[in-house]
């Protein structure tokens, strides 16, 4: 009898025989259906379990590269890319101009506000001290006879001198070099102070000890008070050529900024032109417009804050040092003038210092010179530099003249007389430092306000570009959408 067989159109099947290997002929199998592959793929591997593993996800940069790439197949996405790019650079060349701009007016404002005031207190601080000790070793001198007005302007040396140390280390920040300077000179002038008082009340009552008093109060003045604000002086000045060097940067990203926002507009408009033949797109015309006024705005306004920047400094600030270094040298010929007459002949060391301060004085274009201070000074200033140099020698004259009544003629007294009255005597060599002083001063006066012209108001004009070139980058990114879309507008 026939074994029965499995139906092949169902797909049934039976066991095998107790005799017979599966898979042998004429045994009936199970076969396990096929996987389901799709087209131009291999199948996936079975996971345990007998689930397929899924294929590795798209990354997200890909898909948007995929997207980006789909959205600019067509024209119309084309043009929506190219605003957004147009937007986006012009939107930023205004706000790149605008912060270079108010980062140079803040250095401008500094400079008028902050930098050289200080550098102007921290020379006149100098200056104070240095007449202070003068006008005390005249006094000193003097004795019962000092007039009024020399106590008056020692009190106000020391007056001016105390205030400013004040007013600048208000101003000045705690991370600022200049504060040890600072601080020494706020600890030593009330001692230094005290030592002339000291001085001075036993000169009155004939005590020798009061001229050791007074040359040990020049020592101080000498050796720490004239030292420390010579410190806050070159700090200051350094702070001031930050300023300076900062203000006078040139803006070279905003126009490196302005010409790739111009190359790119111009790109757009030679694209425009090749595909649709027309000449002119008025909303990106107006954006070049924009971006170039801003750029030349950038430009002019550059310009001229660098002119005035410049000529602040070549005819006010650098011609204030010199004078001012000038002034220094004067003041202390006149001390060693009036300290050699306070040690009475028992030592050279005045003597010595007198003829260094002239020697520096007279050098021909040195630092602290007369000569290199009439160099730097602006045209209005020379007239007053040129008396104060004609002051000077007739001043060294009569040194010269009360050195050899003292040393040829062993003439004390009429060597005194000769530097030092308290008769207002013209042709003493106390008169003569007083005109030369004067002179000086009016100079620096006169180069202090030819500061303030040239300075003031830059910090403004850069501020105002600032806000325009903010403004003009704006008005170019809605000038550029607004002409693209008008060419979108034609695909609907």
């Amino acid at each position: 009898m026939a074994t029965p067989v499995g139906n092949g159109a169902s797909g049934a099947a039976f066991p095998a025989g107790p005799n017979q290997p599966p898979g042998a002929p004429g045994t009936p199998t199970t076969v396990a259906p096929a996987p389901l592959v799709k087209p131009g793929g291999a199948p996936p591997a079975p996971r345990p379990g007998g689930v397929p593993a899924k294929r590795p996800s798209t990354s997200v940069a890909t898909g948007a590269r995929a997207r980006l790439a789909q959205a600019t197949r067509t024209p119309p996405g084309r043009l929506r890319l190219a605003g957004v790019v147009l937007a986006v650079l012009t939107v930023a060349f205004g706000g790149l101009t605008a912060w270079q701009l108010e980062t140079r007016a803040q250095a401008a404002d500094r400079v008028v506000s902050d930098s050289q005031p200080l550098s102007r207190d921290a020379a006149e601080i100098h200056r104070s001290l240095a007449d202070a000790a003068t006008t005390a070793a005249s006094g000193f001198l003097l004795a019962g006879a000092e007039p009024d007005e020399l106590r008056g302007r020692y009190e106000q040396d020391i007056a001016t001198a105390a205030r400013l140390i004040a007013r600048a280390a208000a101003r000045t920040t705690a991370t600022s070099p200049a504060q040890g300077s600072l601080a020494r000179l706020n600890q030593q002038l009330p001692v230094y102070a005290g030592l002339v008082e000291t001085a001075r009340a036993d000169n009155r009552q004939g005590i020798p000890l009061g001229g050791a008093y007074l040359r040990y109060a020049s020592e101080q003045m000498q050796t720490v008070l004239l030292p420390a604000a010579a410190e806050l002086a070159a700090a200051e000045n350094e702070e001031l050529a930050a300023d300076y060097a900062e203000a006078e940067t040139p803006p070279w990203a905003a126009y490196g900024l302005a010409l790739v926002t111009l190359a790119a507009l111009a790109w757009v408009q030679l694209t425009l032109f090749r595909r649709t033949n027309r000449v002119f797109n008025i909303g990106l015309l107006g954006a070049t417009a924009a971006v170039l006024a801003g750029a030349l705005w950038l430009t002019a306004t550059g310009l001229a804050s660098d002119s005035a920047l410049h000529r602040s400094a070549h005819e006010g600030a650098d011609p204030l040092r010199a004078l001012n270094s000038a002034r220094a040298g004067v003041l202390t010929a006149r001390l060693a003038e009036d300290l050699h007459f306070v040690a009475r002949g028992s030592t050279t060391k005045y003597a010595d210092q007198w003829a260094q301060a002239v020697k520096g004085l007279d050098a021909d274009r040195a630092t602290g010179s007369l000569t290199n201070a009439l160099a730097q000074a602006p045209e209005s200033a020379k007239p007053s530099l040129q008396e104060a140099s004609k002051q000077f020698r007739a001043w060294n004259e009569r040194h010269d003249a009360a050195r050899k009544l003292e040393v040829g003629e062993a003439d004390y007294q009429g060597a005194l007389d000769a530097t030092v009255t308290a008769k207002g005597d013209a042709n003493t060599a106390d008169a003569y430092f007083n005109a030369t002083d004067k002179a000086l001063a009016q100079a620096a006066d006169l180069e202090q306000a030819r500061f303030e012209r040239a300075a003031k108001g830059t910090g403004g004009d850069l501020r105002t570009a600032a806000v325009a070139a903010a403004l003009l980058g704006l008005v170019a990114a809605a000038a550029a959408l607004r002409g693209l879309g008008r060419r979108l507008a034609e695909y609907r």
